[in-house]
């Protein structure tokens, strides 16, 4: 039995996110686990280091799974990508131990969204808009402040009454790229939703409709502000694992 570790890129547009669901949801993992089993005749399952949401993206994402199988690991890949949805593309097959497991053995995480200043119907498919010039200094000190570890309950989808809501930020800012502001993130872990709502609180106070103590209140009572919702999915990637 091979435990064999791969890496993909998604285009998350029209996938109901990454994880399995029952019924008719369309899902990255499903349509994976299903061209594995077709491939390699046998019932796959494959773990992931992130479960993105419904719209968001992966440019390297990855996975891994147990096959009884000889085929080549090359073929796979080959194989699985002629028989994919051209928005999903799987590279680099590697054998690994069987202790590996993408979700558990990762050390982190990062994460890139991309914002337009205004809607753009080419550039739009990739990135989330503003509506109009934030102020990217604001929007910066914010993001600066997240590093460190911290209870981001205030910033996600999840159950509050869950233990376990604490993240290590290691790394936290914004920057101009091109067209796009782009903010990067990377932690050992992520909560549902957490850099979608951190990405619309921080947009909130660069357009003036939210201050810099409000938001530390928000962080350190873990209480989200009505006025939040997460930011698009379309501008959020998973950028990068590391193990």
């Amino acid at each position: 039995m091979k435990n064999i570790r791969i890496t993909v890129e998604y285009d998350g547009t029209s996938f109901a996110g990454w994880q399995r669901q029952s019924g008719r949801f369309t899902t990255v993992q499903g349509e994976i686990e299903a061209a594995l089993g077709m491939i390699l005749q046998e019932k796959i399952s494959l773990a992931a280091a992130g479960r993105t949401d419904k719209g968001v993206h992966a440019r390297a994402q990855t996975a891994n799974f147990f096959s009884a199988s000889t085929m080549d690991l090359s073929r796979i890949v080959h194989s699985l990508n002629s028989v994919l949805p051209r928005t999903i593309r799987i590279s680099d097959p590697e054998e690994v131990s069987h202790e590996f497991h993408a979700r558990h053995s990762a050390r982190e995480r990062q994460y890139r969204y991309f914002l337009l200043e205004e809607p753009s119907a080419i550039y739009g498919r990739f990135a989330g808009c503003s509506y109009g010039k934030p102020d990217i200094d604001i929007m910066q000190q914010i993001a600066a402040s997240l590093v460190g570890s911290h209870d981001f309950s205030a910033f996600s989808k999840e159950d509050r009454d869950n233990p376990g809501r604490i993240c290590r930020v290691t790394s936290s800012e914004w920057y101009r790229y091109d067209r796009y502001l782009v903010f990067q993130i990377s932690a050992n872990r992520f909560l549902r939703s957490m850099v979608r709502y951190l990405v619309d609180a921080m947009i909130s106070a660069g357009k003036g409709a939210l201050g810099a103590e409000e938001f530390q209140k928000m962080l350190d009572g873990g209480v989200l502000s009505n006025s939040l919702k997460p930011a698009d999915a379309n501008g959020l990637f998973l950028w990068k694992v590391t193990y």
